[in-house]
């Protein structure tokens, strides 16, 4: 899980500063470890779909963008900046409102957004610690491709005082990779509570009549006489929107004069034991392909939107519908309609019934793991197959363990959908939680050394200064740590007031935390006096074998790392700038197999220590009402245990969100597996790997 800095980047991740797991801590949160519910955090409703927002520009001409906007057309349409996506509320309108118009220029191939501010109190901040979030500040997203398939934008972020543009070089999308300030031209000006953001988006080659191009904006705003508080308002709703294009809302270049038809329908599903709809539905132009655009659905299935003339393709914007942590694959071929839309009329399209498509059935009664040879493989690989179709997951990578040595591997499908560039032996995955287990394999090395007592409280080595205020820190020691009792929140952002604080007495109570181990690599890292890269390497990588094992930035690490994907969307490479012992690793399957054949034949640690190491430590307590008669899950000191029918088990899971993926090795059957994707589908493939391999099917009721 990946270490959070600021609880505000999901609206704004900005690479020169942050790395991509703030975002996505947020976005997603997360203490996964593989098959049991109880080892789940809620998630967050995020989706990776059109927030709905929809916006009509026409042609305009000779504007110069000086801050001034007496050369902007009287009639064209205003647009509210209104939703609260984050922070507190505007008061009133005077308080804080704005508002936005749009057109284009075709010889030009430009974009032209004027973007309109009503507030009482404009604040600027002069110091060389000037930021985004420091000071009233606009932010401007634009994607003037708006593939269907995701593809990338551009973050501005303004200020009077404040200039950034998000890193393009993190972009999934080749084509955004080299763009600049050099598309932007803006400008600002002030009068009275008014303050206006003029924009010239250069967009050659993307420009067209009847095409769509996404867009949104994002304004902050600081008041005087709160200084501590931002109030964000943003057009479409919702957060995240740099991290996809679909996040953003829809900006159609009309024809002049051009009107639009007004268009209602609803949802039903065919399976009426499903609850609720999707969020958004598409429609798509039967003549014209890039006009595509999305409108939200309500709780009861109602959507309305209004559209230039022409008929269109109406289709579920979603591939998957998640109930009750269950995904349905929605047949999308098969639950869609078309409809003609006219200028200034209202149509009724007829009711669209989603139907779902079949899960699959691949698992037989014994798991193929017991008997595996090569005339097994070709199963394993239709397996996989068959799972990444149904669940969209772009890139795998698998390593089976059978007989206490590696018995199979292989990669499948892509590292980023969008460019389809293939997975191989060389592309590294994000790892996640199953970096904790190796940074405690190496606390353990400098405990067996005495270098570290996993009982002396940690403070007696290095004081925490954030948690000081309560005495119970001083309870907390290594082991503590290791066995998720320290009393921290998994994260500090988690709390209502962001800051991090004990929820218990350290060493009484179970509650799996990342804070605990930052703590203790501060901790690590003070004592040995040793970066704790070279502590790791040291420590746990040569010891083990993990060879091509990262956990920050580097060269190498850029060129073949995977990106994630959120309902097969590519997300941003924004690799950590300092090493997380919570979430940062990154590998991949085959080379992780060392990891569990070397704890497993207890190599770089002395038998009492591995003897320490797999104590049980914590009991993880159930989900209410599950029931799983003869499984138990554990902790020893980092390492998840689980006592099953097949017997016990050792490993880890982990899970950033757009990263999903399980370590696991049955003990008393010496064999096991290691899978890892680049997707947030991805506990749908390993859940199911469980039984496929080992188990055999489970009778669920």
């Amino acid at each position: 899980m990946r270490l959070l800095i600021n609880h505000l980047i999901y609206i704004f991740p900005n690479s020169q500063s942050i790395n991509k797991g703030i975002y996505l801590v947020l976005a997603f949160t997360l203490s996964y470890f593989g098959y049991s519910n109880s080892m789940v955090s809620n998630m967050s409703t995020f989706k990776y779909d059109s927030n709905g927002a929809i916006a009509y520009a026409y042609l305009i001409a000779n504007i110069k963008i000086d801050g001034n906007s007496s050369d902007w057309p009287k009639d064209l349409t205003k647009f509210s900046i209104e939703d609260v996506p984050f922070g507190d509320h505007p008061k009133n309108k005077d308080d804080f409102s704005a508002h936005f118009q749009v057109g284009y220029n075709l010889s030009e191939q430009s974009l032209y957004v004027l973007v309109t501010v009503i507030d009482d109190s404009h604040i600027v901040d002069t110091t060389e610690k000037a930021d985004w979030n420091t000071q009233d500040t606009y932010n401007l997203y634009v994607d003037g491709q708006h593939s269907p398939k995701g593809s990338g934008l551009d973050l501005y972020q303004f200020g009077e005082n404040y200039k950034e543009m998000m890193d393009p070089t993190t972009s999934w999308d080749p084509e955004t990779k080299n763009h600049s300030w050099d598309q932007l031209e803006i400008k600002f000006s002030r009068k009275g509570t008014t303050t206006i953001y003029e924009c010239k988006i250069k967009l050659t080659g993307q420009l067209a009549e009847g095409k769509t191009i996404g867009i949104d904006h994002v304004i902050i705003d600081k008041d005087e006489d709160d200084p501590t508080t931002n109030t964000f308002i943003s057009w479409g709703k919702g957060g995240g929107k740099s991290q996809s294009s679909s996040r953003l809302g829809d900006v159609i270049l009309m024809k002049t004069k051009e009107t639009t038809g007004k268009l209602s329908g609803r949802l039903a599903w065919k399976d009426k034991t499903i609850k609720g709809y999707p969020n958004n539905i598409r429609f798509t132009s039967t003549t014209n392909p890039s006009l595509w655009t999305q409108a939200s659905v309500d709780s009861t299935g109602i959507y309305q939107i209004d559209l230039p003339a022409g008929e269109y393709t109406i289709s579920s914007a979603q591939k998957f519908y998640n109930q009750d942590n269950k995904a349905f694959r929605i047949d999308t071929k098969n639950s869609q309609q078309k409809v003609t839309v006219s200028d200034n009329n209202t149509i009724t399209a007829p009711v669209i019934t989603l139907s779902i498509v079949p899960e699959l059935d691949l698992i037989a009664k014994k798991g193929i793991l017991h008997e595996f040879d090569d005339n097994k493989e070709a199963l394993v690989d239709q397996f996989i197959k068959a799972y990444q179709e149904y669940y969209q997951i772009p890139g795998v990578s698998l390593a089976l363990i059978k007989d206490g040595k590696l018995a199979y591997h292989q990669t499948y499908g892509v590292k980023n959908a969008y460019t389809e560039e293939k997975v191989d032996e060389t592309t590294l995955f994000e790892a996640a939680s199953i970096t904790k287990p190796v940074f405690g394999f190496a606390v353990m090395r400098l405990v067996e050394r005495g270098e570290i007592d996993l009982d002396k409280p940690l403070y007696e080595y290095l004081p925490f200064e954030d948690i000081a205020h309560d005495e119970r820190y001083k309870l907390i020691t290594a082991r503590h740590v290791l066995t998720h009792k320290t009393g921290f929140p998994n994260w500090a952002w988690m709390n209502e007031d962001g800051k991090l604080d004990i929820k218990f007495t350290p060493g009484t109570n179970y509650n799996y935390s990342g804070e605990g181990f930052e703590y203790l690599k501060r901790v690590v890292a003070h004592i040995t006096k040793k970066d704790i890269n070279v502590l790791l390497k040291e420590e746990a990588l040569t010891p083990l074998g993990l060879e091509h094992t990262y956990f920050e930035k580097n060269d190498y690490l850029k060129k073949v790392v995977a990106n994630g994907h959120f309902d097969n969307m590519a997300t941003r490479t924004q690799l950590p700038d300092r090493a997380g012992m919570a979430w940062s690793m990154h590998t991949e399957a085959k080379i992780f197999t060392n990891f569990l054949l070397g704890l497993s034949t207890k190599k770089g640690l002395k038998p009492e220590t591995y003897k320490q190491m797999f104590n049980i430590e914590t009991e993880i307590p159930k989900d209410k009402g599950e029931n799983r008669p003869g499984w138990e899950e554990y902790f020893g000191l980092s390492i998840h245990m689980e006592k099953t029918p097949f017997g016990n088990t050792f490993g880890h899971g982990g899970n950033n969100g757009d990263f999903k993926c399980l370590a696991r090795m049955y003990q008393d059957l010496n064999m096991g597996f290691v899978v890892f994707t680049n997707s947030d589908k991805g506990d749908q493939l390993y859940n199911a790997l469980i039984e496929f391999l080992i188990t055999g099917k489970i009778n669920k009721s």
